[in-house]
């Protein structure tokens, strides 16, 4: 899901304290600035920060230049994240620990001296103060929001943040994130049907074996096959109404946990407008409901604390004792299925197939079906898998235009599978009045809006995802030309949301039910994807041979 959650700062200047854990963070594991003014930890971090890549990149990089170089030494992004720091997570230097192999690797590459290089850099005597940030105004817009929904004296939050920066352990942080990843999907969704009960919860059965999700739907709410074109899926902007609930010292202390968090693992956070769902019509081919609008910082400082509080409770087997958060907003079903009465946000998600012609070597003409491997710097499912593209409902600029299902989708899959950098407003401000223009599409899309048959976009199904309440348009996209594979099949790749791009064909059914199998998944990425199947094997004929999946829902 496109994530509006960003940070490009330099922690010590935002927070006004330096402190050796979160003195820069990265955005994309690049550092940052805040006020113009740039402090790395290490001359290692600096001279990454110079060469403009990410850690990532840089990871790749170095893998190239060993094998260039007959170099032994190898690195990891994990590994590079605690050498840029300098420390062990304990606070001793990392130097005399470091292989010697990776040493002399570093060394070749930087023509430095590998003690040098985990030592901090000079700080020039005089820094020229520029602009701030944009991601700094922002951050401020939600530390400005915490205070007022806590009821604190203005720069409260802002104080609060810091102490918490000043007692977290970077270690501690990058190995509770990997635990939550370990977290098995079914386990979760196991964990809420004891809390909830198991009313309306979304299952199928594929390949003889139960898939379990954490999404609540109804019969009328699944294979809708609802055109995406407008006049079928009819969202409308409503009147804001209602006041907004004081968060408690409980939501508060979780909301500056998060934002300090965000900070040291360079979390993007951007406070821009979400769609919250008010009401749902759905049935009989149709989409019909009403949406308000939310700062993002509203559901990312509530809401959505709810996924990583019930991560933790099922990973340590306290479920039970520990989820006051739930307990407060999210006590029932009832409270699940009351629009109204809650911050419901959510997304629009699609499994994405692409006609492909008869190849030598793959045999028949099939579908390309998309999987992703979320980013670790996305707000939520990091590490996951997922569809593919998957985003906030969300506005661009036209906040009435854009209220519709199809106008996210198909920017989504603009920014997420054809490149379009433009529109991803987490990246930087949008100045364009119309960047979904016309003139302003990308190769790939003017070609498929030249013949409107060469692409299909169809909502199959929609639920309540009872890990945050968050609610999920699931989709199908279907490009039906296959001369688009020979065109730009090269061109399909992946956005920063996305660690990993997989590819299956829709007649190997064999793998595509071992895909469905996987405990990798999100629940709501599961969720689009089986739907996704079911219509697939309607409207594919002989490019599909997929496993048979039948829902099931309990009263």
């Amino acid at each position: 899901m496109r994530d509006p959650c960003q940070t490009e700062i330099n922690v010590s200047s935002a927070l006004g304290q330096r402190n050796d854990l979160a003195a820069t963070c990265r955005r994309h594991g690049r550092l940052g600035r805040w006020d113009g003014v740039r402090t790395f930890r290490t001359v290692l971090e600096q001279k990454i920060r110079d060469r403009r890549e990410t850690l990532q990149e840089f990871v790749d990089f170095a893998e190239v230049f060993a094998r260039e170089h007959n170099e032994p030494g190898t690195i990891g992004k994990r590994h590079l994240q605690r050498l840029i720091a300098g420390r062990k997570p304990s606070g001793e230097p990392l130097g005399p620990t470091v292989q010697p192999a990776t040493a002399r690797l570093l060394e070749r590459i930087f023509d430095v001296g590998i003690d040098d290089l985990l030592s901090p850099p000079k700080r020039p005597e005089i820094v020229e103060r520029q602009r701030p940030e944009r991601d700094a105004v922002e951050l401020a817009a939600a530390l400005d929001w915490l205070d007022e929904r806590a009821g604190w004296e203005q720069g409260t939050s802002r104080s609060k943040v810091r102490a918490r920066l000043e007692a977290l352990d970077l270690g501690e942080l990058l190995d509770r994130g990997a635990r939550r990843t370990r977290v098995e999907r079914t386990a979760l969704a196991r964990a809420l049907v004891e809390y909830y009960g198991d009313r309306g919860v979304y299952r199928t059965i594929c390949a003889d074996v139960e898939v379990l999700t954490s999404v609540v739907t109804r019969a009328e709410w699944l294979d809708l096959a609802c055109p995406l074109d407008g006049a079928h899926d009819e969202l409308t902007l409503a009147e804001e109404t209602g006041d907004h609930l004081p968060l408690g010292e409980v939501e508060a202390s979780a909301a500056v946990s998060r934002l300090a968090e965000s900070v040291a693992l360079g979390v993007r956070f951007a406070n821009l407008p979400l769609y919250r769902l008010w009401s749902v019509d759905i049935g009989h081919g149709r989409v019909r409901g009403h949406v308000g609008v939310v700062p993002f910082a509203e559901y990312a400082l509530t809401a959505d604390l709810l996924e990583r509080e019930l991560t933790d409770a099922v990973g340590t087997g306290s479920l039970a004792r520990r989820t006051p958060l739930r307990d407060k907003h999210l006590p029932s079903l009832g409270a699940i299925h009351d629009l109204s009465g809650r911050v419901c946000a959510g997304g629009v998600l699609a499994l994405c197939a692409i006609a492909r012609p008869h190849d030598q070597v793959r045999g028949s003409a099939d579908y390309a079906l998309l999987v992703q491997e979320r980013s670790d710097q996305v707000l939520n499912a990091a590490g996951r898998l997922a569809v593919i593209p998957k985003g906030f409902h969300q506005p661009l600029t036209d906040v009435r235009a854009e209220a519709a299902v199809g106008p996210t989708l198909r920017r989504e899959l603009e920014e997420e599978l054809f490149g379009r950098h433009d529109v991803d407003a987490t990246s930087g401000d949008v100045r364009s009045a119309a960047p979904m223009h016309p003139s302003r599409r990308s190769e790939p899309m003017k070609w498929l809006a030249e013949v409107p048959a060469r692409l299909r976009m169809e909502c199959t199904g929609f639920g309540l995802n009872l890990v945050s309440g968050n609610y999920e348009f699931a989709s199908l996209v279907v490009i039906e030309d296959e001369e688009f594979w020979h065109r730009f099949g090269g061109q399909v790749e992946a956005n920063w949301e996305a660690s990993g791009l997989r590819l299956y064909s829709s007649l190997d059914s064999d793998l595509v039910a071992e895909l469905i199998s996987l405990e990798a998944w999100s629940n709501e990425g599961l969720f689009a994807l089986l739907q996704g199947l079911r219509r697939l094997r309607e409207i594919g004929g002989d490019r599909v041979s997929l496993p048979p999946v039948e829902w099931r829902l309990s009263d």
